[in-house]
């Protein structure tokens, strides 16, 4: 099962919501301080090195996939990572386990800031505030790389997450040239999509392994030359 043309989709749709919670740490990094051509370098440092970072992790998730499928199946993993995406949308839904959700998100949070306040004093500091930010906690990520455990093996992970970078960067991008807070230009609060997004995800994978024979949505399982497979 390929979810590969999946990865820029996710990211170009996904990047408003990377825009609101990111935006106020992309407009207050120091290109103002930087002639028009160096900034232009630290700005394209700083999609370098988020992207190097979500391509890591993808290969990460992906020979963790790769592991799981030694003892299972693709199929079997696709269903479990969807039924388990199901379930924290359910527990989004509760007052509780999002205030704990948000909690432990804080915590984390906390360290990768003050570390983003000493690389701006670094050469490169486009590079390390990228890398930096592709680690922040966020749910976006969260939901490519449980896509990207799906692949199975350690270069379609990495391809995967790499895709996904490069969807979010365009507005990302305009968010660092034109200045602008996304936030002021949109009335809804995106922190609320990530759980439906996740939920339609999950009913995805859950709907592909099952093999229903629907082209694209849920293709038959093929034999050594391509045609469906018969049980009878």
């Amino acid at each position: 099962m390929d979810f590969l043309p999946l990865a820029f989709l996710m990211g170009l749709f996904g990047s408003l919501h990377c825009a609101v919670m990111c935006g106020p740490i992309m407009l207050g990094m120091p290109f103002q301080k930087q002639n028009l051509s160096g900034a232009a370098f630290q700005l394209l440092l700083y999609q370098f090195g988020r992207i190097l970072i979500y391509s890591l992790l993808g290969m990460f998730v992906g020979v963790l996939g790769g592991t799981i499928t030694v003892f299972s199946n693709q199929q079997t993993l696709s269903t479990v990572i969807g039924i388990f995406l199901i379930i924290f949308t359910l527990l989004q839904l509760v007052p509780k386990y999002v205030k704990r959700f948000s909690a432990l998100q804080n915590h984390l949070l906390r360290p990768i800031s003050k570390l983003m306040g000493y690389v701006f004093k670094l050469p490169l500091w486009g590079f390390f505030a990228g890398a930096l930010n592709g680690i922040i906690p966020c749910g976006m990520v969260y939901l490519a790389l449980a896509t990207a455990l799906n692949t199975g093996n350690f270069k379609d992970g990495g391809i995967f997450m790499f895709l996904f970078g490069i969807g979010t960067t365009p507005l990302l991008l305009m968010v660092s040239l034109g200045g602008i807070f996304i936030k002021r230009y949109i009335s809804f609060n995106t922190q609320k999509l990530i759980p439906w997004l996740m939920f339609a995800m999950g009913m995805l994978m859950i709907v592909r392994s099952a093999n229903l024979g629907i082209p694209y949505l849920s293709p038959a399982p093929t034999g050594l030359y391509g045609q469906a497979i018969d049980c009878k």
